[in-house]
């Protein structure tokens, strides 16, 4: 089913907080958020006072963002193939082991810029496991039609914190060191490993055996490549992450060498961004209501390309910090729109795979920017690098002209569950393969134009969903009568590939039924492959048609 309304219409931006296991989860998120950005100013901070160059300083926003970019897709995988709840607490106990080694190498005087950078890897290795398997739940905290609210609740906790934590960060590291910072993001995992312990999500369990890792993955991708609408959310997230990560990546040095401050103007001026971005998460789910998807993307690239540009030009905290408000609520603003638009476009089976795609755009953007901005600073100065991001945000802006996003649709994608797997005259095992799908329809000559369209689309989702081979032929004896065909590789993978459809993708099976002419059904044929020496298998069966 499809509404064309916007997705949250209807829907209040607290509604979420109705469910009990989102508002525990959301607490304790805060919390642990709280600590990862005072661990976010130690690190930052502490880089500035035992770096020799712009460059390590600037890597540190890198190594946050780089494992996410590597390890994304293997967590997505993860996610959508184990227990999310328990893939988060691995997450999050191996988080806290790893912040308290670096609080001890830091309270021991062994830090070194390249242990720093290994430790902020790490701890955000940690963070790259989490981050699909959190993002996917949210979908089993709340109902589907909250989702967009909940993602942008979620953004709005984390920029909470951001709002205050910094600055707290900035007191904190002046006034007891960079240790005490990560000691305190060390003490934050705790809370949320209690209640993801404690939490018992009723997920359907799933009847089919486990995906091997190397083909799970395989799937998400293959669906991304096979979903364009998803395709122009990645190019646009990497875009804004490439260009818009210099102003993060950069404020260390903006503090101190540009405005003259320290740890705690450092942190102000974080916090400034956070209260920007709780505005942001706070007005998003109405301009959503108000606004195209384009525009609003549009309108996030030129705020914060604002927001560089003054970066650059300020010689005042307070005018710098002016300017990082605009950027929090821009950051926000594109980043939870572009999050929203990936949930809501994919099927809860593979939703943690495209979420940790979209993910490896956007922060694979914002590491390669940290990077290439950090050169752009060493050699000429963080004012100019600021400058050259910005106008690097007004050309990623454009990118709409070429791709602009779609409008949000509302699709019901909740699984079909109507396949049941067919009576068979012979004894296949699950491994069995591979297996040819042939099905046959009867099309009048004045539906031919039609039946191509719909057909067009189904086998993208066809070969979205794990079909290979896909073709439409037509036969050349009798014109009105066309053949789909596809292969899978065994039989437990039709199984699977059927399993698969939505009540959204069911739609295009039922307007291929009502061209249909024939007096029966239209025609499935289910055939194993054999070598010519053992002859060919044909199995027909009765069951259910294709959807």
């Amino acid at each position: 089913m499809i509404d064309e309304k916007p997705e949250s219409e209807g829907v209040s931006a607290l509604a979420p907080f109705r469910h009990g296991i989102f508002r525990a989860v959301w607490a304790a998120s805060l919390v642990s958020n709280f600590g990862g950005l005072i661990q976010g100013v130690g690190a930052a901070w502490m880089m500035t006072t035992i770096a020799t160059s712009p460059y390590q300083v600037a890597l540190v926003q890198a190594s946050t963002t780089l494992p996410i970019m590597l390890f994304a897709l293997v967590a997505g995988a993860i996610a959508d193939s184990f227990d999310r709840r328990k893939v988060m607490l691995v997450a999050q106990s191996f988080m806290l082991v790893v912040s308290v080694l670096l609080t001890v190498f830091t309270y021991c005087n062994l830090l070194t810029p390249w242990t720093l950078l290994a430790f902020t890897f790490l701890i955000d290795s940690g963070t790259a496991l989490n981050s699909p398997s959190w993002q996917a739940s949210v979908g089993d905290m709340v109902p589907r039609n909250k989702v967009p609210a909940a993602v942008a609740l979620n953004s709005m906790g984390f920029n909470l914190t951001r709002s205050v934590g910094p600055a707290i960060g900035g007191i904190i590291v002046a006034a007891a060191g960079a240790a005490a910072a990560f000691a305190a993001n060390a003490v934050s995992y705790i809370g949320l490993i209690v209640v993801m312990a404690r939490w018992k999500p009723d997920v359907p369990a799933s009847t089919l055996p486990r995906e091997s890792l190397g083909a799970a993955m395989g799937a998400g991708l293959r669906y991304v490549a096979m979903s364009p609408n998803i395709g122009k959310v990645l190019v646009r997230g990497a875009a804004f992450g490439f260009s818009a990560g210099a102003v993060l990546a950069l404020l260390p040095l903006v503090a101190r060498d540009v405005v003259k401050g320290d740890a705690l103007t450092y942190g102000i001026m974080l916090g400034a961004f956070g209260i920007g971005a709780v505005g942001g998460a706070l007005i998003s789910v109405r301009l959503r209501q108000l606004l195209s998807s384009e525009t609003m993307v549009r309108c996030a690239f030129a705020g914060f390309a604002v927001c560089a540009f003054n970066a650059a030009i300020s010689q005042h905290a307070w005018q710098t910090s002016l300017g990082l408000l605009v950027g929090g609520a821009c950051w926000v603003i594109a980043l939870s729109h572009f999050n929203v638009t990936v949930q809501m476009a994919t099927p809860r089976w593979v939703v943690g795979r495209v979420l940790s795609v979209y993910q490896t755009a956007t922060f694979g953007g914002i590491a390669l920017g940290s990077w290439i901005w950090g050169v752009v600073a060493d050699a000429h100065g963080a004012e100019t690098a600021l400058i050259a991001a910005a106008i690097a945000m007004l050309a990623g802006d454009a990118i709409g002209l070429v791709l602009p996003l779609p409008q949000q649709q509302v699709l019901n994608l909740d699984p079909l569950n109507r396949f049941k797997e067919p009576h068979l005259a012979l004894d296949l095992k699950p491994r069995s393969g591979p297996i040819a799908i042939m099905i046959e329809y009867v099309i009048r000559h004045e539906d031919e134009a039609e039946f191509l369209a719909t057909m067009a689309e189904r086998g993208r989702i066809r070969r979205r969903d794990g079909a290979r081979n896909w073709t439409l032929a037509r036969d050349l004896e009798n014109p009105t009568i066309w053949i789909e065909h596809y292969h899978t590789p065994t039989w437990l993978e039709y199984v699977r590939h059927n399993s698969r459809i939505t009540h959204a993708d069911a739609m295009v099976g039922e307007r291929l039924r009502a061209l249909h002419s024939g007096d029966e059904p239209p025609r499935v044929r289910r055939v194993i492959e054999r070598p010519t020496t053992a002859g060919t298998a044909l199995v027909m069966a009765k069951g259910p048609i294709e959807h």
